[in-house]
């Protein structure tokens, strides 16, 4: 009965004006206005058993959304997601009640009640709707338990009395380890009142913000971190015992680290240069050589996703030399890899991975792996990836891979390290292309492209050696992924 509907649908395609269903190429009727024939649209709607879990920013970014974000109320958020202009571009018309409610674990009746009810109030109902959904943390009037929503307004946008929006869970840990919330931080750093509390509260603050750097949208979080580094530096001119002055130059230097990290994450190479640059004097200063290693480490890193294989190679040695016994060093020795790997010189890739792993080992693990400047066991992990991936090791490439994208997804289905995860299938889709399955290849690397939070220099780099596999197939290989590559590209 399908097969007869779909080919009663491609008899019609006199009266469709030439349309093509994009997902099997026949004719569309007249009345179709969707992009799907209806057997392909079915078994598009049949294959929707989860909600996309790789969504734009912008994808959010409507005023349907907005308006319903902004009246809390996750009722209206959820018409806004069924009404949503992709899918009536899809599927000639929304989401159904039903769909939504099977995403969510609730029957239509309930979805409708919500849609049209009173908002919805108890919070780990209204986290587990977000969780399902996807929907950006920076959009939502809740917090989640340890993922900070912190935001500092600037000067134009603040309120007048310099009041701040402070994540729960960030004034929990402070007020626990020091007797103070953010408000009170910024008060005393603002008055210079400077003592023990003070630089504790200081510092959970600084490394909460090196935590966010995964997850969190990247210019918010540079925003949040300037200001903070403007508002440290200041007190260096404050008199300070000689302890109390080189905390703060540490402290500063690692919001320097981070912040040129973001910069770069987001195309600015110039500034991230310069910024770094400040990291190294920083570092220097206070005599920690952890941040002059990051210093070197971002300088590798710089000179990798410029395919200056060799400049990488000399900084890394430089900041293992630095700093022989520190967690970074783990990583510069990561980036040699990758920049010999990308030379061809599979022996140096060998001992560089063994080095780095050796000392690894050695090293106590991290009580905060997630912080962006800790170096731990799946985070080399996702180095060796691209080693593997690069000298041809697909069947250890692709075990790496897998290993990432799960550890990259908490149970409840929340992507907590969204980089880490998009490079992991970007390697899937490489080896994909490898073995000949350009479909799937060009689907997943679609779906890395489309992540939210993404450090653009790293995702170019690997996403043009996805486009170099598929261009061997020929010109119209992976094409709809080599032009969303362009586009982004041509962006940068």
């Amino acid at each position: 009965m399908g097969s007869l509907g779909h080919q009663g649908e491609q008899q019609s395609a006199t009266s469709g004006g030439g349309r093509l269903c994009q997902g099997c190429g026949a004719h569309l009727a007249a009345d179709n206005t969707a992009r799907l024939c209806g057997r392909c649209l079915r078994e598009q709607r049949d294959q929707l058993r989860t909600p996309p879990a790789q969504l734009r920013d912008e994808f959010f970014e409507t005023p349907e959304f907005r308006a319903a974000f902004d009246s809390q109320h996750i009722g209206r958020v959820f018409r806004a997601y069924r009404n949503h202009p992709r899918h009536l571009q899809l599927f000639g018309k929304a989401l159904n009640q039903e769909l939504l409610g099977r995403w969510l674990g609730l029957t239509q009746a309930q979805v409708s009640k919500l849609e049209n009810g009173k908002p919805e109030q108890n919070l780990d109902t209204l986290r587990n709707y977000a969780r399902a959904l996807h929907l950006p943390q920076h959009m939502l009037w809740f917090d989640f338990p340890g993922q900070s929503r912190l935001r500092i307004p600037g000067q134009q946008t603040g309120p007048k009395d310099g009041a701040v929006v402070v994540a729960q869970s960030r004034d929990e840990i402070l007020v626990a380890n020091t007797g103070m919330d953010t408000l009170e931080l910024i008060q005393r750093v603002r008055s210079s009142s400077i003592n023990p509390a003070t630089l504790d509260a200081l510092r959970i603050t600084v490394e909460q913000l090196c935590c966010d750097y995964a997850h969190r949208d990247a210019r918010e979080l540079m925003d949040t971190s300037r200001d903070w580094l403007s508002k440290v530096t200041d007190l260096l001119d404050n008199r300070l015992t000689l302890a109390q002055h080189r905390d703060i130059l540490n402290e500063a230097g690692m919001l320097a680290l981070l912040v040129g990290c973001l910069e770069y994450d987001l195309g600015d190479a110039r500034s991230a240069e310069a910024t770094r640059r400040m990291a190294l004097e920083l570092g220097r200063e206070s005599g920690e050589m952890a941040i002059v290693g990051w210093g070197y480490e971002m300088l590798s890193w710089f000179h990798l996703t410029a395919g200056n294989y060799r400049a990488a190679i000399s900084a890394a040695e430089t900041g293992a030399t630095l700093a022989p016994s520190q967690s970074v060093a783990v990583q510069l020795y990561g980036q040699q890899a990758k920049a010999y790997a990308r030379m061809g010189m599979p022996r140096e890739v060998h001992t560089a991975l063994e080095s780095g792993r050796e000392l690894l080992d050695k090293l106590p693990y991290p009580e905060r792996p997630e912080n962006h400047f800790v170096v731990d066991p799946d985070k080399w992990d996702f180095y060796a990836m691209d080693t593997y991936r690069i000298v041809g090791e697909d069947q250890l490439a692709k075990r790496n891979a897998e290993e990432v994208i799960r550890r990259s997804v908490t149970p409840d289905g929340v992507v907590t390290s969204p980089m880490r995860s998009q490079e992991a299938q970007l390697t899937l889709a490489v080896i994909a292309a490898r073995k000949g399955d350009i479909e799937a290849a060009n689907t997943m690397g679609i779906a890395a492209l489309q992540s939210n939070r993404q450090s653009l220099p790293s995702l170019i780099m690997v996403g043009s050696e996805l486009a170099h596999e598929l261009e061997t197939y020929g010109p119209n290989a992976g094409s709809e992924f080599r032009a969303l590559l362009r586009e982004i590209i041509a962006g940068h």
